[in-house]
């Protein structure tokens, strides 16, 4: 089973009774600053099989970047470019790379959200702002979070159009089929030495966010490295951020190479959801898709002891799991299985987990140690470790 700290009160308590000042529908888009948005989006089509969605650029009267939407069930990526070598998009791509900006939220009332985040303590990044066209109105607002990251709070309750006032459908004859990717389960970022405990009081404080499953580095570690992680969860439940900061181990860890490349804090990976991760990820590596390599199969012989009384309702054949490098972990509620990408750019920063949970509410703890060490197998190979 994995070794999860709970706060002093329940999980139930935890999602139905905190503080919820803030209450988030979903998320509604993450939006991703690229180097070429129009190549990026046909990989994320062709590999991941998201289909397109709508555009914003010069065609639509937008002068200073280009933006395609994609989606897949109730995923929205937004992939961004800058038209000009004057846009601040472009001094962020020469920072960090390509990666994720914003991380927009679904909200009832994006004035309200601003103006209860940022009289706690939050930097603005837009002030509350209504952007209409012939299909409705939309308002957004946002605040800073680590890094330079952002949330944005989404209110489009009076909106009918396909994304966003600006934005046009964007037809296209290109549209692979999707991989059975549903929704973000959770979004992973990784901050500075000693900084997780600045963001988790951040994420209460600001956002009435609670930590509800902790990590420290006697969990997280191999040989080599490791780091501790804390886990926050909005009022319902449906918004999770796990906050990573590195430990102190005989090499690099896994954080800290994140750091260095990214020049900073920042997402570390996107966690997808799917119904079928054997279907998902079969699909996935045909279409190109790399994942971290497999552990020994003395990981997966081990499986039915470490899920215990979970085995009764497992269905998935443990043969087929270790073929694709599925692994699979379990806590008090059921079992997940989980599979993590190579990064999906150069620098090795941004990834994506695919994660089916069959009950279990945790995150893997019971696979940090072979995972950890499959990164840094990808470290040694990189010269990062």
């Amino acid at each position: 089973m994995s070794a999860i700290k709970n706060v002093e009160y329940g999980l139930e308590k935890i999602f139905y009774g905190a503080q919820d000042f803030l209450p988030l529908l979903g998320t509604d888009y993450v939006e991703l600053y690229v180097g070429n948005a129009k190549q990026a989006a046909h990989f994320y089509k062709t590999a991941f099989g998201f289909q397109s969605l709508a555009y914003a650029g010069l065609e639509t009267g937008v002068r200073d970047k280009a933006s395609y939407v994609l989606s897949q069930d109730k995923i929205r990526l937004v992939l961004t470019t800058p038209l000009t070598s004057s846009s601040a998009i472009n001094q962020h791509l020469a920072k960090h790379g390509d990666g994720v900006k914003v991380i927009a939220l679904w909200v009832e009332d994006a004035t309200k959200s601003f103006e209860e985040t940022t009289k706690r303590g939050a930097r603005p990044f837009m002030e509350p702002t209504k952007e209409a066209d012939e299909f409705g109105e939309v308002i957004r607002s946002g605040i800073y979070t680590y890094g330079e990251t952002v949330h944005v709070f989404v209110e489009r309750k009076n909106y009918k159009g396909t994304f966003l006032p600006g934005y046009k459908p964007w037809k296209s004859d290109y549209n692979p089929t999707d991989v059975g990717l549903k929704f973000i389960d959770h979004m992973v970022g990784n901050v500075g030495w000693g900084e997780m405990n600045q963001w988790v009081k951040w994420y209460e404080d600001v956002m009435g966010f609670v930590n509800f499953l902790s990590f420290d580095d006697k969990q997280i570690h191999t040989e080599y490295s490791a780091l501790m992680s804390k886990v926050m969860s909005n009022g319902n439940g449906r918004i999770k951020f796990p906050i990573n900061e590195p430990a102190e181990g005989k090499k690099k860890s896994q954080i800290e190479e994140y750091l260095d490349f990214y020049e900073g804090a920042g997402v570390q990976h996107i966690a997808v959801a799917t119904d079928d991760i054997i279907k998902t990820v079969t699909t996935l590596r045909a279409r190109g898709i790399e994942f971290l390599g497999a552990p020994p199969r003395t990981y997966y012989e081990e499986i039915p002891a470490r899920l215990g009384e979970h085995m009764k309702m497992m269905h998935e054949d443990i043969s087929v799991l270790e073929a694709l490098g599925i692994l699979v972990d379990a806590d008090e509620d059921g079992y997940l299985l989980q599979i993590f990408t190579r990064p999906v750019e150069d620098r090795p920063t941004l990834f994506f987990e695919i994660i089916q949970r069959m009950g279990a509410k945790g995150f893997g703890a019971g696979n940090f140690k072979a995972l950890f060490e499959s990164i840094e197998r990808e470290q040694e190979r990189r010269g990062t470790l």
